[in-house]
């Protein structure tokens, strides 16, 4: 009796696993629950960004929303070094300004919570696109909202939200349309990437990191069918499946709308001086290697190798994918800031391969399609709109919620600036006024140019205006190194505002050239004697 009953209980236990498996899978279906899914990945964004406040505390922000509030201005988009004492006279390409009058409307329009609005919006923005680039070519939700939340992780919070932000975005609808064309062969998918370059080259100066997986495709297509004409196609390869000769013509399109905008080709030499730049990727934190001792380089480290597994994993070898994700992995490996290029590449790369599997599968062929009747589709598309005004609305409701708790209002983000910058010494000057001109450290001249404009800034984070001569220069006289004493630029200075913590804050007390006149944590004021 006793053996029986305990037959009879293992084998109950042994029924219940299955049975919460299936439970549990078909809650994972319903469409509440998996929209549920993705408000919550967004709201969490939010929440984070708010919490952080990296879109008021960011350094460059500051002279952006100035050189936004000059094009305004002015109706036109400058050409030298406006706002600066140093380079004024410099050849400059304002390679943002798309950025920049959008982030100068937003605080004109609503003051500081517009721009802590903007930022955030655009951080959940990337999130989004994440997650749609990875819905789209795995075409599973939970694969999405998971891929989106590790990939954004990789990336997503150790830069601020600056304009690279519109390429994080842009990047991912381009590398998804060029996934899903290569993978159905349907070329027309391609046309919505001209337009989409002529809106990016005015947001950003990477839409040359957009520009390379065209160029690499249109390559691999080249060579694949120069071969196959020469009958030495290789077993091994995968086949490309768009043809070389409309691949070209998309992308001397897409080239030729990068010509397009008040910039015209100055953006290619923007991008060829960056190249030849040294300096600041010594000494910007950003610039520099990964240094694996944060838990985003390990997260980068895994998408990457997961990436790599999975192209492993194919029956043939996929050159497009491979070239990119390898080029991908140099650059993002090399600098930091650019973890999203190499984060972004390897999750496309990844659930593209999941679609690849799936559709061989289930129906023995490629990138084949559901079919669908005129009132099925309809009623996708509408429910598709449904969908998208509940999660909206849902998500509005949690990031106001967000925004209570994480102080994230006009008085907050004050608070946010004054504990990172020099408001109180820029008020004491006010009221005591010194001549100039001004001398100031790095970090600062932006927010300078920005909340003290009568004092043009001696050097900004513009460092493709002031290259690696005046950056070396600037850097080593705020660090009091011997030639701080021949620094033309502090010599015929009237007024000096720096960081407290640098060396040169505390050389210049003993100074006879200047007079201490204010000090405080954060900021230290010297008038010339």
């Amino acid at each position: 009796m006793a053996d029986s009953v305990l037959t009879n209980h293992s084998l109950s236990q042994e029924g219940a696993g299955p049975k919460v498996m299936e439970q549990l899978r078909a809650m994972l279906q319903i469409r509440v629950v998996q929209l549920s899914a993705l408000t919550v990945l967004l709201a969490g964004v939010g929440a984070i960004a708010m919490l952080l406040k990296f879109s008021v505390l960011d350094v460059d922000l500051w002279w952006h929303l100035k050189v936004g509030d000059w094009i305004v201005e002015h109706a036109a988009v400058p050409h030298t070094g406006i706002l600066s004492r140093s380079a004024a006279s410099r050849p400059w390409v304002a390679y943002s300004w798309g950025y920049e009058v959008l982030l100068s409307r937003a605080y004109a329009w609503f003051g500081l919570i517009g721009i802590g609005v903007f930022g955030t919006l655009l951080t959940v923005a990337v999130a989004y696109s994440a997650y749609w680039m990875l819905l789209r070519l795995s075409g599973r939700l939970w694969v999405a909202c998971l891929g989106a939340g590790v990939t954004c992780s990789a990336f997503l919070f150790n830069g601020m939200p600056r304009p690279f932000f519109f390429s994080i975005i842009l990047f991912a609808v381009t590398i998804t349309l060029l996934l899903e064309a290569n993978r159905t062969g349907r070329v027309e998918t391609l046309y919505w990437l001209p337009p989409i370059f002529l809106l990016w080259v005015n947001l950003h100066i990477q839409f040359i990191y957009g520009l390379f997986p065209i160029g690499v495709l249109f390559a691999v297509s080249v060579r694949y069918e120069l071969l196959q004409r020469l009958g030495k196609e290789p077993g091994f390869v995968l086949a490309p499946r768009l043809p070389a000769a409309k691949l070209g013509v998309i992308f001397a399109a897409c080239i030729l709308a990068t010509l397009i905008g008040p910039n015209t080709y100055h953006p290619y030499v923007s991008v060829y001086e960056y190249s030849q730049a040294k300096f600041p990727y010594k000494v910007i934190i950003e610039l520099q290697p990964l240094s694996f001792r944060g838990y985003s380089h390990y997260a980068e480290l895994l998408i990457a190798g997961a990436a790599f597994f999975a192209l492993g994993w194919q029956k043939k070898m996929d050159v497009f994918k491979l070239m990119l994700l390898s080029v991908a992995a140099v650059v993002a490996f090399r600098t930091m800031r650019d973890a999203w290029f190499l984060s972004i590449t390897a999750a496309a790369c990844i659930a593209d391969s999941l679609a690849w599997y799936r559709n061989e599968a289930a129906t023995g062929e490629i990138g084949k399609s559901e079919d669908l009747s005129p009132i099925r589709m309809r009623w996708r598309e509408r429910r598709v709109w449904l969908e998208a005004a509940g999660v909206s609305a849902a998500l509005l409701v949690l990031l106001l919620m967000s925004a209570s708790a994480t102080d994230f209002t006009e008085r907050g983000m004050d608070r946010a600036i004054s504990s990172d910058y020099p408001v109180n010494a820029i008020n004491f000057l006010r009221r005591n006024p010194v001549p100039g001109p001004l001398y100031n450290n790095l970090n600062w001249g932006g927010f300078l140019m920005w909340y003290m404009p009568d004092y043009p800034v001696v050097v900004d984070g513009r460092n493709d205006l002031y290259g690696d001569e005046l950056d070396k220069l600037f850097y080593g006289t705020q660090n009091a190194d011997n030639s701080y004493k021949t620094d033309p630029y502090l010599n015929e200075s009237g007024v000096v505002l720096l960081d407290s913590t640098l060396p040169l804050a505390k050389v210049l007390t003993v100074d006879p050239r200047f007079q201490l006149i204010y000090h405080d944590e954060i900021a230290t004021v010297f008038a010339r004697r």
